[in-house]
């Protein structure tokens, strides 16, 4: 039996091998001409892409550099308000912490300042007088 599926592979060979050859032939080859009109078309269109790709990149590149250029530069504007105003506050006696220029509160000096500012509003009978109240 196994000289019969022996037999049955060679066939089934032939026939495949033959089944090339013949669609091999049906196959129409470009002629040299066609086939560097395709290959400068490839090549061209590649390029084209290649550009517009270039292009999108330095755009968005710049766009994203200075689009963050500019929200840093309004960022910082905003906190130089904020601390503009900060300092008003402070000078005006309405913001009540102290910040050492590292940022940091000063526990100690902030509660001797308190203590302070208590002494001075309190009246001669131990009672607080607040300095926006009218007296009578």
């Amino acid at each position: 039996m196994p000289k019969e599926s022996n037999k049955k592979q060679n066939k089934e060979k032939k026939s495949f091998i033959k089944g090339v050859k013949g669609e091999l032939k049906r196959i129409v080859w470009p002629t040299p001409k066609q086939l560097a009109n395709n290959t400068i078309a490839v090549i061209t269109i590649v390029i084209i892409v290649a550009i517009i790709v270039f292009a999108l990149d330095f755009a968005f590149k710049n766009m994203n550099e200075y689009g963050i250029e500019k929200i840093k530069t309004v960022v910082d504007n905003n906190s130089n308000t904020a601390e503009e105003s900060n300092v008003v506050n402070e000078e005006s006696g309405s913001d009540s912490s102290n910040n050492t220029e590292e940022g940091t509160t000063d526990d100690a000096n902030n509660t001797d300042d308190n203590k302070a500012t208590d002494d001075a509003n309190t009246t001669e009978n131990g009672d607080k007088t607040d300095e926006n109240s009218v007296s009578k």
